[in-house]
């Protein structure tokens, strides 16, 4: 955060620094809800794949793609639910400061990774069920779609004048 940004919220939000952060960490504890429920679903499907009769005619780079699509899930997950228990450790000791910054590292992390993994599950379902060249060219559409929805887009308004949010 920048200066410009604290006397921003000192101004308008007429908030303290311990009100800002408090702030901060409700927003983004909302926002993993959000995400967590999304990746454990995925997780779910993902894992019972294997345990199905068909899953043995998957060619080596598709099942490679698969541990890959899995590893990427798991990750989002560590990601997404650390700061939860970074919260629960250092519960009263005044750093809510050092979760909050660490929560925003993690909470990027998890989504690429999730984006990574739902990018991969595309593949994985389109190959499978049109083809190869199906399963290819959904993957690049999803994972440009995941760029410009999630990165792209916020990024150019990040460096926008502020409309009216904080």
């Amino acid at each position: 955060m920048t200066f410009d940004d604290q006397e921003w919220d000192r101004t308008a939000r007429q908030e303290t620094e311990t009100e800002r952060l408090d702030r901060n960490w409700a927003s983004l504890v909302q926002e993993l809800r959000v995400v967590q429920t999304g990746v454990q679903f995925l997780i779910s499907a993902l894992l019972i794949l294997p345990f199905q009769a068909g899953f043995t005619t998957l060619s080596q780079p598709m099942r490679l793609l698969y541990l890959g699509t899995v590893s990427a899930a798991m990750g989002a997950t560590v990601f997404l639910v650390a700061p939860v228990s970074w919260h629960r450790i250092l519960f009263r000791r005044h750093r809510l400061g050092n979760v909050v910054a660490a929560a925003h590292r993690c909470a990027i992390a998890g989504i690429a990774l999730l984006g990574l993994a739902l990018t991969g599950a595309m593949i994985l379902v389109m190959d499978t069920v049109a083809g190869t060249i199906a399963g290819a060219v959904a993957g690049v559409a999803v994972a440009t779609l995941f760029a410009v929805a999630w990165v792209v887009a916020p990024w150019r308004w990040r460096h926008g004048r502020h409309e009216s949010g904080g």
